[in-house]
């Protein structure tokens, strides 16, 4: 069982998860509660202190504007995804790139690759936002998480590993768009994880991958446990 030393994760559905950290602050990672899978329940937030956002498809990125205007958290993004929030007059916008780290609150966030696209639709028009990222967030009591973004396994996963040892570890597996469990299962033996939330499954059709493959895929992985979570259930 995962000790998530007094923090706690809530997957909201597809790639949305709220941290709630053991000082009590609120962190979002692409909090997409607008869509299908989100509970009701999850949609508001007594505050949000802190949001992380991967890259800007609408599946990750649409209610991104709109929470920050709300709860004026700060805004972690890559660099041209973070001038377009700011050209919409969100605030407390903190723009990074890759291997870069930056401290809000309780939680220190370093900027990871991730191999996908990013884009944004404007006004009916698709703009370039920068490469797409994945964060590892550093929490009190030194639990370190690892959300993936949206991304196709890649070998530097390895480094991921060898530099910042996540504890748990937030893999897509629905295909198609990203990792399927095959893929994802070799992520796991690159990240040499032992704690995984699946996510990126199951919000439409053509997101076919399950947990129950990726738990087939990674029988022969020893101490491993796949967590998955229904929308709105938690760890910690």
């Amino acid at each position: 069982m995962l000790d998530m030393r007094g923090n706690k994760i809530t997957w909201l559905g597809h790639a949305s998860f709220q941290i709630t950290t053991a000082g009590g602050q609120t962190v979002l990672i692409d909090p997409w509660i607008s869509g299908p899978t989100c509970p009701e329940k999850n949609k508001t937030f007594e505050q949000v202190d802190l949001l992380l956002a991967t890259h800007g498809h609408g599946d990750h990125f649409s209610d991104v504007v709109g929470i920050s205007q709300r709860y004026k958290p700060k805004v972690m993004a890559i660099f041209e995804t973070a001038m377009w929030l700011e050209s919409k007059n969100v605030a407390n916008v903190m723009p990074m790139s890759k291997g870069g780290t930056q401290r809000a609150g309780d939680a220190e966030v370093t900027m990871v690759h991730a191999n996908h696209s990013n884009s944004i639709v404007d006004d009916g028009k698709i703009i370039y936002a920068g490469e797409p990222a994945g964060f590892i967030v550093r929490l009190p009591g030194g639990i370190t998480i690892y959300h993936a973004g949206d991304t196709n396994l890649f070998g530097d996963m390895r480094l991921i590993a060898e530099l910042y040892r996540p504890h748990l570890a937030l893999l897509p597996i629905g295909d198609v768009y990203t990792m399927g469990p095959r893929e994802a299962a070799h992520a796991i033996r690159l990240l040499d994880v032992h704690h995984v939330v699946p996510m990126h499954y199951g919000t439409f059709p053509l997101l076919t991958g399950t947990p129950e493959v990726l738990k087939a895929e990674t029988g022969d992985v020893a101490g491993l446990e796949i967590h998955a979570l229904r929308p709105g259930e938690s760890l910690g």
